[in-house]
């Protein structure tokens, strides 16, 4: 886990960087709760074998924008090179902001697996990580300490570099769960998932009466009780107004007030037959759009049918 401080080490590193096509990478913010947080490490892995950390860089960059922007101009930009980070819109937000090229974020990656594929209580590093991969006794104990001060802690600079290893093998796992969740359509036996799909729906129906069931009663019951929060539960109320007003008599107090209403207005079937052939005198757009519905056909029906 090389800690690099001098400017032209560090450069140096990152001319060797911007060949590379692939980088795990992380970031440590000083004064991160304040109106000027400030960037204090990027950590850097370009190996995902690498379990020791002999491959992760530290980049220490506190109070040197230089240092800084010309990270983001040979890295950061650098669209053939893929950035992996977890919270990616963080980091983004001292490397580059919009102008970084082909980044991916991890988190975003487990959120959109099928949470059957992936039943975790959160997304974080940490439970990912040790979810996933197995990693034990994951302390992020350091990660609210200060990163303002200097020398570094050999704990911080200890728990800066595990991060990418961490990043690196969770990445591994969530393109390989990836793949699972979305194989090709053309490969698909719709038989075996027909079969799944009706014993998972046997079983979505019973739960999800029951989920309604349970909502209602506690509801009711806290509602009786006059309890606004439980250990588990928290009752919400709200209102909702809705407005509604003639449209003949809005027409005719856009005519009287002079008033300028210009947008669109979605034609529902009844208002289309109620227009008739007036509606031949109408500049209108149609847009059409192709909607699939998915249903299980009458298997007692089937059966007759034959």
């Amino acid at each position: 886990m090389p800690y690099l401080t001098s400017a032209d080490a560090i450069r140096s590193l990152v001319s060797e960087y911007a060949t590379r096509s692939i980088l795990w990478m992380d970031t440590e913010v000083a004064d991160y709760k304040s109106c000027n947080p400030r960037l204090s490490l990027i950590q850097v892995l370009d190996d995902a074998k690498d379990m020791s950390g002999d491959r992760v860089y530290i980049l220490d960059v506190l109070e040197q924008p230089e240092i800084v922007a010309d990270f983001i101009d040979r890295i950061m930009v650098n669209a053939a090179i893929e950035k992996v980070f977890h919270n990616a819109s963080y980091d983004l937000k001292f490397l580059g902001h919009k102008k970084a090229k082909n980044v991916t974020c991890t988190l975003e990656m487990a959120k959109k697996i099928p949470y059957y594929m992936l039943p975790l209580p959160n997304y974080q590093l940490k439970t990912l990580a040790s979810q996933l991969c197995n990693f034990r006794y994951i302390d992020k104990q350091q990660q609210s300490s200060d990163w303002g001060i200097r020398p570094l802690s050999e704990e911080q600079i200890e728990y800066a570099y595990l991060d990418c290893i961490y990043l690196a093998q969770v990445h591994a796992r969530l393109l390989e769960l990836t793949q699972q969740s979305n194989p090709d359509p053309l490969t698909e036996d719709l038989v075996a998932l027909a079969a799944r799909y009706q014993q998972v729906e046997q079983q979505w129906k019973f739960l999800n009466s029951e989920f309604e069931h349970l909502q209602e009663r506690i509801k009711k019951a806290m509602q009786a009780q006059n309890l606004s929060e439980t250990s588990h539960f928290k009752l919400t109320s709200y209102e909702r107004t809705t407005i509604k007003v003639s449209f003949l008599e809005l027409a005719r107090l856009v005519q009287t007030e002079g008033i300028e209403l210009n947008f669109d207005i979605t034609l529902t079937q009844k208002l289309q037959k109620e227009l008739g052939k007036s509606l031949e005198n109408l500049s209108v757009d149609v847009e059409k759009i192709t909607a699939y519905s998915l249903s299980l056909k009458n298997q007692e029906s089937d059966v007759e049918d034959k």
